[in-house]
């Protein structure tokens, strides 16, 4: 891994974890967040996925405005550091742990 690299990765865990941390006290069921990237086509290649305990906390999460409102925190978030999510409903998913 490169220096660049690892700037970015540091900086995208650092954004996740204030997403988390808002995101576990808003929603019944939420566990984490976590993400996958290829540096080499940084950003686009930026997946993130939302975990939820389970399939009804995840529907019931959808079911509501938490979908937008977390698409939205994390897009604000990484605007904050520089970063746009050109195609934020391709890299953002929901997902339960199970």
């Amino acid at each position: 891994m490169r220096k660049s690299d690892k700037k970015i990765e540091n900086q995208i865990r650092d954004v996740l974890t204030d997403v988390c941390e808002d995101t576990l006290k808003g929603y019944e069921g939420f566990l984490w967040v976590t993400h996958t990237v290829k540096f080499c086509s940084f950003p686009q290649s930026l997946k993130i996925v939302c975990v939820f305990e389970t399939n009804q906390d995840r529907a019931n999460f959808l079911m509501g405005e938490g979908q937008l409102h977390v698409s939205s925190t994390i897009q604000k978030a990484f605007g904050k550091v520089g970063v746009q999510l050109k195609n934020a409903d391709k890299q953002i998913s929901y997902d339960t742990r199970s």
